[in-house]
Protein backbone atom coordinates (compact mmCIF):
# COMPACT_ATOMS: atom_id res chain seq x y z
CA UNK A 1 0.00 0.00 0.00
CA UNK A 2 1.55 3.34 -1.04
CA UNK A 3 2.06 6.00 1.62
CA UNK A 4 -0.79 8.46 2.13
CA UNK A 5 0.74 11.86 1.34
CA UNK A 6 -1.71 14.73 1.85
CA UNK A 7 0.41 17.47 0.30
CA UNK A 8 -0.17 17.39 -3.48
CA UNK A 9 3.27 18.69 -4.44
CA UNK A 10 4.97 16.13 -2.19
CA UNK A 11 2.69 13.43 -3.60
CA UNK A 12 3.58 14.36 -7.20
CA UNK A 13 7.28 14.46 -6.32
CA UNK A 14 7.09 11.01 -4.72
CA UNK A 15 5.29 9.65 -7.79
CA UNK A 16 7.85 11.22 -10.13
CA UNK A 17 10.79 9.86 -8.12
CA UNK A 18 9.20 6.41 -8.06
CA UNK A 19 8.77 6.46 -11.85
CA UNK A 20 12.26 7.83 -12.48
CA UNK A 21 13.96 5.35 -10.16
CA UNK A 22 11.59 2.52 -11.21
CA UNK A 23 10.76 1.65 -7.62
CA UNK A 24 7.57 1.75 -5.61
CA UNK A 25 6.30 5.02 -4.20
CA UNK A 26 6.99 3.71 -0.69
CA UNK A 27 10.58 2.86 -1.63
CA UNK A 28 11.10 6.26 -3.26
CA UNK A 29 9.88 8.04 -0.11
CA UNK A 30 11.97 5.76 2.13
CA UNK A 31 15.07 6.35 0.00
CA UNK A 32 14.58 10.11 0.00
CA UNK A 33 14.15 10.15 3.78
CA UNK A 34 17.22 7.97 4.35
CA UNK A 35 19.24 10.22 2.04
CA UNK A 36 18.13 13.39 3.85
CA UNK A 37 18.85 11.87 7.26
CA UNK A 38 22.31 10.79 6.10
CA UNK A 39 22.98 14.32 4.78
CA UNK A 40 21.93 15.82 8.12
CA UNK A 41 24.18 13.43 10.02
CA UNK A 42 27.14 14.32 7.78
CA UNK A 43 26.59 18.03 8.32
CA UNK A 44 29.23 19.48 10.60
CA UNK A 45 28.46 22.95 11.82
CA UNK A 46 30.94 25.74 11.14
CA UNK A 47 31.73 26.18 14.83
CA UNK A 48 32.61 22.48 15.12
CA UNK A 49 34.82 22.61 12.01
CA UNK A 50 36.64 25.70 13.25
CA UNK A 51 37.18 24.50 16.83
CA UNK A 52 40.48 22.64 16.14
CA UNK A 53 41.89 25.78 14.50
CA UNK A 54 40.69 27.97 17.38
CA UNK A 55 42.28 25.56 19.87
CA UNK A 56 45.59 25.69 17.97
CA UNK A 57 45.55 29.49 17.92
CA UNK A 58 44.73 29.63 21.64
CA UNK A 59 47.62 27.25 22.41
CA UNK A 60 50.18 29.41 20.58
CA UNK A 61 52.53 31.28 22.93
CA UNK A 62 51.89 34.99 23.39
CA UNK A 63 54.56 37.24 21.86
CA UNK A 64 53.97 40.25 24.06
CA UNK A 65 53.66 42.46 20.98
CA UNK A 66 50.64 44.69 20.63
CA UNK A 67 48.92 44.28 17.26
CA UNK A 68 48.14 47.95 16.72
CA UNK A 69 48.35 50.18 13.63
CA UNK A 70 52.11 50.67 14.01
CA UNK A 71 52.61 46.89 14.19
CA UNK A 72 50.65 46.29 10.96
CA UNK A 73 52.33 49.23 9.22
CA UNK A 74 55.70 47.69 10.07
CA UNK A 75 54.59 44.28 8.73
CA UNK A 76 53.47 45.78 5.43
CA UNK A 77 56.51 48.04 5.07
CA UNK A 78 54.56 51.29 5.42
CA UNK A 79 56.42 54.08 7.19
Amino acid sequence: MPPDICDEEANRSADKLALTATVSKTESVRGALVHDLWREEQCVFLAERLQPLLDEIAAAPKTGHEADKAFYDDLSGDP
